[in-house]
C-alpha cells in the first residue's frame, strides 16, 4: 500500500506536469478514454465523440469550450462546458463529459480540470449545473462545492459568483 507521504509527493510531481488545452479537434487521441469509460458502463464519452463527429456539439456557442488535460503529452482527462439546454433562464452553464483515466485518478487532475472550467465559466454563466449517475462522482462534485438538487434535469448545481480565481491553474494552450 502506498503511504500518504508518497501519494502526496506523486500528486505534487504530477500536477507540475499537467498541461490544459482547449480542444479544437477531437480525434483518435480520445479513444482510450472512450474505451475505458465504455468498459465501466459509461456511454457519455461515446456520446461526446459521436456528437463531435456529427457536429451536434462542438462546444462552439458563446461561453462554451472543451478542455483536455495531458501529462507528458498523453491525454488523461477531458471536460466541457455548454449552455444548459434544459435551463429555463439564461446564463446557466452545464458541466459535460468530465472523464479522467483510471490511472490518472486521485492525483488532483479532475479537481484541477473542473476548477478551471468553473473559473472560466464564471465569465459567461452565473450558475453551473450537471448530472451524474455515480455516488463517487457525486461526492467528487460535492467536495468542489456543488450542491445536490432535486431538479429533473440536473443532480448538482453551484452558483459561480462565489468562485474565486485559481492562480495555480495551468494556462490553456
Amino acid at each position: 500500500m502506498i503511504s500518504r507521504e508518497s501519494f502526496d509527493f506523486q500528486k505534487s510531481i504530477c500536477m507540475k506536469h499537467v498541461e490544459m488545452r482547449q480542444v479544437t479537434l477531437l480525434d483518435e487521441e480520445v479513444m482510450p478514454l472512450v474505451m475505458e469509460a465504455e468498459s465501466q458502463g459509461h456511454r457519455f464519452m461515446r456520446r461526446l465523440l459521436d456528437d463531435w463527429e456529427s457536429g451536434a456539439n462542438r462546444f462552439q456557442k458563446a461561453g462554451e469550450f472543451l478542455l483536455s488535460a495531458h501529462i507528458e503529452g498523453r491525454l488523461v482527462a477531458v471536460g466541457g462546458l455548454n449552455n444548459d439546454p434544459y435551463a429555463l433562464i439564461g446564463h446557466v452553464g452545464r458541466l459535460r463529459h468530465v472523464y479522467v483515466l483510471d490511472t490518472a485518478r486521485r492525483l488532483g487532475i479532475g479537481t484541477l480540470l473542473v476548477k478551471r472550467i468553473m473559473e472560466d465559466a464564471a465569465e459567461s454563466f452565473s450558475t453551473l449545473r450537471l448530472r451524474t449517475k455515480t455516488t463517487e462522482a457525486a461526492e467528487f462534485y460535492e467536495r468542489l462545492g456543488f450542491q445536490k438538487t432535486s431538479e429533473q434535469t440536473a443532480t448538482h448545481v453551484i452558483g459561480l459568483k462565489v468562485i474565486g480565481s485559481n492562480s495555480d491553474a495551468p494556462k490553456i494552450t
